[in-house]
């Protein structure tokens, strides 16, 4: 096959690909605003989310990962996938009402469709997440089909496979559960704001933001990392895409200060990761959490404000007293631009999210609401940016949006398998069966099961993307924290904490082998550069969980007690790890300070 013939397959695959995510972006969009209840149609929420399934698995069976077939065989055999997953799809969504209601009274009936699903899926989500998600997706499937075999408390409910098969397929407690009715409605209309934002020149706009604010101080292209990552992955929701967005400025930033390969790799890494716990926008869990937690949004943005300050906070200082040590010294003024004219350039930025945040405060709307709000404002105000003609061409539109819908496909096909994940947990009871055997391990000691846990979320997130590192851990540990006592809020955060510090964490630290592919670092040392910087995240959820006041759970004065010594705690600990306040401090007195900081952070199991 010669390469004139490769390229025309290839373009007309991608063009495929980009009409399906496109076609996806618009559909969830218009659902996430009412349109059919607005037109009085009569679609279940299930046939919408069928149909959004399909193109999602269409989708990535278009932009699959490299095989070793040949071009044209590896094209023709994934167009027939995305063909018939497609129409799978659409035939599913409409013969939905006749085939549900076959399935609850005659499981078999449904087998064929169920498998066809199950395995489409499973198909796809390799394509998407790679072999360490599926795996565990498929044993919980073989859990589900020969748990009952089992001894003691692990003992899987006995359920035959065709009811398996159906309930996982068709019910609402399997793949067109919760997690893909989420992802579908109110992450797709945050991924397209963050798209729409970036595109417009956003990220861009963060970044000067920072580099103006901090750029000056000494260490100032780390600190321009930290407040800039903050700020953009907030938007963003994903620690691997925020590295590439911000990191690859300002880690060729970092290198010219001074900074190792590895410590600027390492300090953009864990910059990002934390932006999925940022208020107002947060990642995509943080709309599962708030749903498993059947609490709103907003309160989800309220608990995650003072850990995400601290865990910045501690960052900053690390950064500050690391330059401070190493004599890296700030950005030259001619080299960096100064806050009024930036603010004055792009303050047309902050209009969407003053509108997001009214919205979901002052406004109490849903998130999906929210979140159209900030899309509708960014949309009124684009007109104003520079180079708006260019930037609001329609193509160059849909284009962006297309983009969104390529980031969206594999969040709902990642959520679908969570759906698989948490059907097995309901048919065979294994989730009550893992709380008693969690609780009776840790033998009622609310710490030993916490340190359990995070080691169990960090095993489990290796090589995951977090919405499906945080949906298992919220389904498998958090209800055994709740169970010995730890706030729901509290316990649902801790494994998404340490769900999420996977991304730096050796040996699968995805976020930092990103980073170090851009800093030309290794990339074991710069996960380990990483968790150095990042130690505030492998503290804190132990802090918030053991005091809910850090989540601003209690009164104003368990509060402010409460941040005054975990503010105290966190400067004292990064004291000791770097050695430096003005000269390097002794092993003696650096154990003298840790040793009262620790205990400040951890001050409940103190007194």
């Amino acid at each position: 096959m010669n390469r004139d013939a490769e390229d025309r397959i290839g373009r007309a695959s991608a063009v495929a690909a980009a009409s399906l995510a496109l076609v996806l972006v618009v559909l969830a969009t218009l659902w996430a605003a009412g349109v059919p209840r607005l037109l009085r149609l009569a679609v279940y929420t299930e046939q919408f989310l069928a149909f959004a399934l399909a193109l999602a698995v269409a989708h990535s069976f278009l932009v699959g990962r490299p095989t070793r077939w040949p071009v044209r065989l590896a094209r023709l055999r994934d167009g027939v996938l995305a063909a018939v997953s497609l129409s799978g799809g659409i035939w599913l969504a409409f013969a939905y009402p006749d085939l549900s209601l076959a399935a609850a009274i005659d499981p078999a009936s449904a087998r064929l469709v169920a498998v066809a699903v199950l395995a489409t899926l499973l198909l796809a989500l390799i394509r998407v997440a790679g072999w360490p998600l599926t795996v565990i997706v498929l044993a919980f499937g073989a859990y589900g089909i020969w748990g009952a075999h089992l001894p003691g408390e692990l003992q899987a409910l006995p359920v035959s496979p065709d009811r398996l098969a159906a309930q996982l397929a068709l019910d609402t407690g399997g793949i067109l559960g919760t997690p893909l009715a989420i992802a579908a409605t109110v992450v797709v209309v945050f991924v397209a704001f963050g798209r729409l934002l970036d595109h417009l020149g956003g990220a861009a706009f963060f970044t000067d933001l920072a580099t103006a604010a901090m750029g000056g101080f000494r260490g100032g292209a780390a600190k321009i990392a930290v407040l800039g990552s903050s700020l953009f992955g907030s938007i963003s929701g994903s620690a691997v895409s925020n590295v590439a967005t911000t990191g690859v400025v300002t880690i060729p930033l970092m290198r010219r200060a001074g900074f190792p390969r590895e410590t600027a790799g390492g300090i953009e890494a864990v910059a990002s990761t934390g932006g999925q716990l940022t208020p107002p926008v947060m990642g995509a869990a943080a709309f599962l959490m708030a749903e498993f937690l059947e609490i709103p949004y907003a309160d989800v943005v309220v608990a995650a404000l003072l850990p995400a300050l601290l865990y910045y906070a501690a960052i900053f200082m690390q950064a500050d007293l690391t330059a401070a040590r190493d004599g890296i010294v700030g950005i030259g003024a001619a080299e960096r631009p100064r806050v009024a004219p930036t603010l004055k350039a792009g303050w047309m930025f902050l209009v969407p999210f003053a509108a997001l945040i009214w919205a979901l405060f002052a406004g109490n709307y849903q998130p999906a609401t929210a979140g159209l709000f900030a899309t509708l404002a960014l949309l009124l105000i684009a007109p104003l940016m520079p180079k708006a003609r260019v930037l609001l061409a329609p193509r160059d539109l849909l284009a962006a949006l297309a983009q969104g819908g390529a980031a969206l496909s594999g969040i709902l096909v990642i959520t679908a398998a969570a759906g698989v994940v948490i059907g097995v947990l309901n048919e065979t009871g294994l989730s009550f069966g893992l709380t008693a055997y969690l609780v009776g391990f840790a033998r009622e000691d609310v710490v030993l099961l916490l340190a359990l846990a995070a080691l169990v979320s960090i095993v489990l997130g290796m090589g995951m993307p977090t919405v499906a590192v945080y949906v298992l851990l919220a389904a498998l540990v958090a209800p055994a924290l709740i169970r010995l006592g730890i706030h729901p809020t509290a316990a649902h955060m801790f494994v998404l904490y340490f769900g999420m510090m996977s991304m730096i964490t050796p040996p699968v630290a995805i976020a930092a082998f990103a980073a170090a592919s851009l800093s030309g670092g290794g990339p074991m040392r710069t996960a380990l550069a990483a968790m150095k910087f990042g130690w505030p995240a492998f503290v804190l959820p132990f802090a918030f969980a053991l005091n809910p006041a850090l989540i601003l759970e209690g009164s104003w004065q368990a509060v402010a007690l409460s941040l005054s010594l975990a503010v105290f705690g966190v400067l004292a600990v990064t004291l000791a790890l770097v050695g430096h306040f003005g000269r390097p401090l002794p092993l003696a007195l650096r154990i003298a300070v840790f040793l009262p900081g620790t205990a400040a952070l951890l001050w409940p199991l103190v007194v």
